[in-house]
């Protein structure tokens, strides 16, 4: 591996936390900004982490998603949501 791979933040990701960051930039609800909060990586990164990751049309379909899309990029998202996921998302289940 060269030198330049070593030194980006998605190279020092383990195999679990790879898996994360791409459910996460998969999320509707789940801005670009929290997984730089939580992992490091800001969006180019994430977007090269996307492009390394995905065959070439999953990332096409995956980009043209998250393009624009206000939930997606902390400056284009309302100000009244205060959070990452849907209400609904995580609903306690009765046992």
């Amino acid at each position: 591996m060269n030198a330049h791979v070593k030194n980006r933040p998605s190279s020092r990701l383990s195999e679990a936390d790879h898996s994360r960051v791409i459910e996460m930039a998969w999320e509707d609800r789940t801005p670009f900004e929290a997984i730089e909060h939580l992992y490091g990586l800001p969006e180019g990164d994430v977007i090269q982490l996307m492009r390394r990751s995905l065959k070439p049309k999953a990332f096409k379909n995956w980009r043209q998603r998250v393009s624009g899309r206000g939930t997606k990029h902390g400056a284009l998202r309302d100000p009244s949501v205060l959070r990452g996921y849907c209400t609904t998302q995580y609903k306690q289940r009765s046992k």
